[in-house]
């Protein structure tokens, strides 16, 4: 087993979400309520009504991560009010949490992105110095198997090659997903944010699948640092996104990502209506588990 070292991005304002909330009258008040005033991650979900972070904490517990980051906001305490306040070592169910703050600049509404969420964790510690950590979102619930995968992968750096048509979700919003292109060992070679038709076409592989990234990655804390720490902002989208972070990486290291293949669902919960679908796979996947 490899370093269990799990970094969550959680500093985000879930702007898509309470936008998804200003057309709708339909809503439960108190489901309102958590989705405008909690990040998406702490809204009470599933039939215990826990917090949706609490279902990835529990899968990833299960194949053996053991020392937790969350990326955090400055403006949200509920992931600390919940999963204990200190700065680090704060103890649940066997996990050691700690926290990382992405502030917003002055000139913004908003945080600069995936990529300087991770620099601010790297900074929080930077006793993983050598050492390897997995990355992934806190509003996908990420299963048991790849999170196993990442945490065992004996290369150097590593992410999961999902089958977009595998994933369940409508096409017309698969089709903004990033996909991914790899060589023919299976390496990544880059990732593409919006990407064109012809761009989706390069990405099919031998068996026709459409690789996408769902965000979720192993990284060596040495090699992805100053990566990082350099990328650019998006020209359009004005923050500084991991998965250009990654490709920089890939021109400069070739074969230093490899991508694992996968089929399966990744329940996402970006907009309000994720979460009736979100529910009923927790009620299914979820009910034995005992926190």
């Amino acid at each position: 087993m490899g370093d269990p070292n799990l970094m969550i991005l959680a500093g985000g304002i879930s702007s898509r979400m309470k936008r998804s909330l200003e057309a709708r009258t339909n809503i439960d008040p108190t489901l309102r309520n958590e989705a405008q005033s909690k990040s998406k991650a702490m809204m009470a979900i599933g039939d215990s009504s826990r917090p949706f972070l609490d279902y990835l904490l529990y899968n990833a517990r299960e194949v053996g991560y053991r020392d937790i980051l969350i990326i955090i906001s400055e403006r949200d305490p509920s992931i600390r009010l919940y999963y204990g306040e200190k700065d680090r070592d704060n103890s649940f169910h066997d996990l050691h949490i700690s926290y990382a703050v992405q502030t917003i600049p002055p000139d913004r509404t908003k945080p600069l992105g995936t990529a300087d969420a991770v620099v601010q964790g790297l900074h929080a510690r930077k006793d993983w110095r050598g050492r390897k950590f997995t990355v992934c979102n806190s509003d996908n619930l990420y299963s048991r198997t790849v999170l196993k995968m990442l945490l065992d992968s004996e290369h150097p750096n590593a992410m999961i090659d999902y089958d977009r048509d595998a994933l369940g979700f409508d096409p017309s919003r698969v089709a903004h997903f990033s996909v991914i292109h790899k060589d023919e060992e299976g390496f990544l070679s880059g990732i593409i944010e919006k990407p064109s038709a012809g761009e989706i076409e390069k990405a099919k592989g031998r068996s026709g699948a459409i690789g996408v990234s769902m965000n979720i990655f192993r990284l060596d804390y040495d090699m992805v640092f100053p990566f990082v720490t350099s990328v650019p902002m998006h020209p359009v989208r004005k923050e500084k996104e991991l998965p250009t972070a990654i490709s920089e990486m890939v021109k400069r290291f070739p074969k230093s990502v490899y991508a694992y293949p996968c089929a399966e669902h990744v329940p996402d919960l970006t907009s309000i209506d994720d979460v009736g679908r979100v529910q009923e796979y927790l009620s299914k996947e979820f009910s034995d588990m005992r926190w």
